[in-house]
């Protein structure tokens, strides 16, 4: 160890293989206790910029402050603003990747860089995310918030969540600019005031036992398809992604596992005689695992039921608004409690207390509702009369 004075040191080691190690070292005292810093390898740092670095350290020591904590405090200062140079499309990227294990496809990691890249990328998908505010998210939702305000809502949403990603990685401070409750709100209007919600169209629940008798007269596996999501009153997706293992005949029940359920779990559906009759027919062609088979042994299009409806000169009706007719029917002829008809739709009852505590899922109930409405379906179109629960 060589003394330059003023706490100035070179300090000389040797390496593993003999070689002399040559750097510098600035001692000194700090809250009663001995300190050392290095100042850089003699090959990098000469005498004159060595005795300089030690200058500065003797002021801050001076001072009453540690030279060391000082520059790790810059280091960290340095990394924070490097940080936060982050852009908006990067942590969009970030954010993507880090949530798309618990999307339920990858469809939906696809809307979102979609609508994002087209929304905001040209506005300020490049600008360091900590430089977003609320005047940029304005001018990125007005131009389309009153045209198509449901993508607007999205694109907003989206926005909102990058953005509180970005905060809690640390890449951001300060309020979400992008959030509606008590911000937003103020200076959009409510996108249920720009236009009012579009339902899925609904056949009238008195016309079902006719559609339902020229439904079964079509031999198309679209026409069994519909018919199953008719008597089960299950989502679309769920029926054309109905699996053979899936169903057990013998037992009369259907369970979709958590992965195709929109709830995120396992839905047990009681199968009336008529949806048997449905399967037991599919069962006859069965060729795959898919109970409703389309092209390539590949599970039927969303669009073949689309296009049933079409053949049968039926442009006003979905295959989702057969739910609607569902409720409907439930609700205004039937007398079953409110509860079983939701649980038969597979929606989530009630607030989390009253959930903990109904932890059944009705199953006998909703076989009779099943039942009551599968024969409702059946009935001859001019002989409809109203059932109740037993």
């Amino acid at each position: 160890m060589h003394c330059d004075g003023g706490g100035l040191y070179l300090q000389v080691t040797a390496g593993a293989d003999g070689t002399p190690h040559r750097s510098w070292l600035y001692r000194f005292r700090s809250r009663g206790r001995e300190r050392q810093m290095g100042l850089g390898s003699l090959e990098t740092v000469g005498l004159a910029d060595a005795r300089a670095k030690a200058v500065e350290a003797r002021k801050l020591v001076k001072g009453g402050k540690d030279p060391i904590e000082e520059r790790r405090a810059a280091q960290a200062a340095l990394a924070l603003e490097a940080a936060q140079s982050m852009t908006f499309d990067q942590c969009r990227d970030a954010y993507i990747q880090s949530h798309r294990a618990g999307w339920k496809n990858i469809k939906h990691s696809a809307q979102w860089t979609s609508t994002l890249q087209t929304y905001v990328t040209p506005l300020f998908g490049r600008l360091p995310v900590q430089s977003v505010d609320t005047g940029l998210v304005i001018r990125t939702l007005e131009p389309i918030w009153a045209t198509i305000p449901e993508t607007a809502s999205r694109v907003r949403g989206r926005i909102e969540a990058v953005l509180d990603w970005a905060k809690a990685r640390g890449y951001r401070e300060g309020e979400n600019p992008a959030r509606w409750r008590g911000h937003l709100d103020n200076l959009l209007p409510a996108r249920s005031k720009v236009r009012a919600v579009k339902h899925h169209a609904a056949l009238p629940y008195s016309e079902i036992p006719m559609f339902m008798a020229l439904l079964r007269g079509r031999e198309a596996v679209a026409a069994r398809a519909l018919e199953f999501g008719i008597l089960t009153a299950a989502r679309t997706g769920e029926v054309i992604g109905a699996r053979w293992a899936e169903i057990d005949l013998s037992g009369k029940l259907w369970t979709i596992p958590a992965d195709r359920m929109k709830a995120g779990r396992d839905h047990r559906v009681p199968l009336s005689e008529p949806a048997i009759a449905v399967l037991k027919t599919m069962e006859t062609i069965r060729e795959s695992e898919h109970v409703f088979p389309g092209e390539r042994r590949a599970a039927l299009s969303n669009m073949a039921l689309l296009m049933l409806l079409r053949r049968m000169g039926r442009t006003d009706l979905t295959a989702h608004g057969f739910r609607a007719t569902f409720r409907t029917w439930a609700a205004e002829v039937s007398s079953f409690p409110r509860e079983v008809i939701e649980a038969a739709l597979a929606h989530v009852v009630g607030d989390q207390t009253e959930r903990a505590y109904q932890r059944g899922d009705m199953f006998e109930k909703r076989r009779q509702l099943m039942t009551a409405w599968a024969e409702y379906c059946g009935q001859q179109p001019a002989a409809v009369l109203p059932l109740r629960a037993g």
